[in-house]
């Protein structure tokens, strides 16, 4: 977290300072490596300190922290807009602030008992322990971090460890959970809502205006999750958020239809404007307390702590992957899809909303140190229900190829 906090910082710098493009490009560069340092340790870090009643709404922070960044920089790019010149440069370098208390904050945090146990400081763990549980009483949950921590220590490479068949549904899980976090389309909405509404047909200021709402709607809605999370579950959030987010999908694809056709000339009036605005904003909502926290919460639990960090990073990885593919065919699809491109997300919902209810188990309550035992690979549960993804991901692929 230190490393990322320092290396986002100096890209903050270098595009505020930029004087030509390969200063924008390495800054950016820079901003990406950061950010993928966080994206790694974070959700694992929460996931270790947190006690298992309350470790979906702890780590569901790192998400509130993310919408509120977010919902700042609607903010900030809404000011920076009117500025006369230079407004580009001051949105850019204020990327620092966030920098310098990501950076500050890392170096003021203790190691996790977990870490601590790997590096064999037996006695601090037990007492880092003690002091975020609130209670010398920590024996048993002691002795379970030391025991994953024995198996762990047995395994050499965690890379081709995952890859094992004993870890196939983790990995299965890992992948395409943050896949399909983007086939949601949020960051559609939320890299390009001032493009989108402009599109749609507000003015600029008003396209602006209209990010900065769905921003608030996406803060507001993850403090629900943090909220209900470790009461109903993780299956229940992505299974109603699923539902909401394909009913709107559906509507804003209708209504933009309606108005626009094929040829996309149309106008909205100002009663069809809002009501675009009104179910964008309500699948930002059912995102914000489904797979958008969810998306990081489930990958950074799901796995043994002998396979954690290499699960993670693939967890990361393939986010941050199509973040960067789906960012940069957005305009693209829209331009030939024009209102398709709802029902194209839409579809895509559909097919994970169906994935999460066969194959994603529920993990509320679970001790991350046991949380083996929510797989039941031996039983014959899930080993047909490993068999029948094996078998819809064949078919899929067996189709691409025809």
């Amino acid at each position: 977290m230190t490393i990322g906090g320092v290396v986002f910082l100096i890209g903050a710098i270098l595009n505020g300072a930029a004087v030509n493009v390969a200063m924008l490009i390495i800054g950016r560069i820079l901003l990406g490596v950061g950010i993928g340092y966080a994206n790694q340790s974070v959700p694992v870090y929460l996931s270790e300190m947190a006690p298992p009643k309350l470790r979906g709404a702890l780590n569901i922070g790192f998400q509130m922290a993310t919408t509120i960044g977010i919902f700042a920089a609607n903010l900030v790019n809404y000011g920076t807009a009117q500025m006369k010149e230079n407004g580009w440069r001051v949105s850019l370098a204020l990327a620092a602030a966030p920098a310098l208390i990501m950076t500050i904050g890392a170096i003021s945090l203790p190691d996790t008992p977990n870490s601590l146990i790997e590096r064999g400081l037996k006695d601090q763990a037990k007492e880092m322990l003690q002091k975020i549980r609130g209670t010398p009483n920590v024996h048993d949950e002691f002795s379970d971090l030391v025991d994953a921590s024995a198996v762990s220590q047995q395994v050499r490479h965690p890379w081709k460890t995952i890859l094992e068949p004993k870890y196939r549904p983790q990995l299965i899980i890992t992948c395409l959970i943050p896949l399909f976090q983007q086939l949601t389309g949020i960051n559609v909405i939320m890299f390009y809502a001032p493009v989108l509404f402009k599109t749609l047909g507000f003015a600029d200021d008003a396209s602006l205006m209209s990010a900065v709402v769905t921003g608030l709607v996406n803060v507001f809605a993850t403090v629900v999750s943090i909220l209900v999370v470790d009461r109903f579950g993780r299956r229940v959030l992505f299974l109603e958020g699923g539902i909401q987010m394909i009913a709107c999908q559906i509507g804003v694809g209708v209504l933009i239809g309606s108005v626009f056709g094929v040829s996309g000339n149309g106008t909205f009036s100002k009663g069809l404007g809002n009501l675009a605005l009104a179910l964008i904003c309500i699948y930002v909502a059912a995102f914000a307390w489904s797979w958008g926290p969810l998306g990081w919460l489930v990958p950074s639990e799901i796995h043994p702590m002998e396979i954690r960090s290499a699960g993670q990073s693939i967890n990361v990885s393939v986010n941050m992957f199509f973040t960067f593919v789906i960012g940069q065919l957005f305009l693209s699809m829209l331009c030939h899809m024009k209102f398709g491109l709802f029902f194209f997300f839409g579809g895509w919902v559909i097919i994970m909303t169906v994935f999460v209810y066969f194959f994603v188990p529920e993990t509320r309550n679970v001790p991350i140190e046991e949380m083996n035992r929510v797989w039941n690979i031996g039983s014959g549960e899930s080993t047909f229900r490993m068999m029948l993804l094996v078998l819809a991901i064949t078919m899929l692929c067996n189709n691409n190829n025809n």
